[in-house]
């Protein structure tokens, strides 16, 4: 297996793996945000993760998403803002590296066809 195919598959691998791990780090945050809401008892209302926002007396429910990664704080009369609980740096960061991961491995693949081709076309002149 050539140099350039090896070096493209470990990127691949490595930035599949920086994804991984950071997605894993903002579940990790959201989770306990998740925690932190359903927590009942003293200081509970207004949520914990919601607080810090002039408009956390208007809260009356939270929502999460996954892709990205996101809790909302969902307000009375409808509407809803972004409880800054997941770093900035996750959701951005986790895409970027999928994306990477995904051109890698898509470019070792493409090389590995070409120098298959090539081979053959060798085989065939000869």
């Amino acid at each position: 297996m050539s140099s350039l195919i090896r070096r493209l598959r470990g990127f691949a691998t490595l930035a599949g793996l920086v994804a991984l791990v950071v997605y894993t780090w903002g579940l990790l945050h959201l989770a306990g945000a998740i925690l932190e809401a359903e927590d009942g008892g003293t200081g509970s209302a207004p949520l914990p993760p919601c607080r810090g926002n002039e408009q956390v007396v208007h809260v009356v429910d939270y929502s999460v998403s996954y892709l990205p990664l996101s809790f909302d704080c969902e307000m009375q009369g409808g509407g809803s803002y972004p409880a800054d609980v997941i770093p900035g740096y996750v959701n951005p960061v986790a895409v970027g590296s999928a994306l990477a991961a995904v051109g890698c491995a898509i470019a070792s693949a493409y090389v590995a066809e070409l120098r298959l081709r090539a081979g053959e076309r060798k085989g065939e002149a000869t």
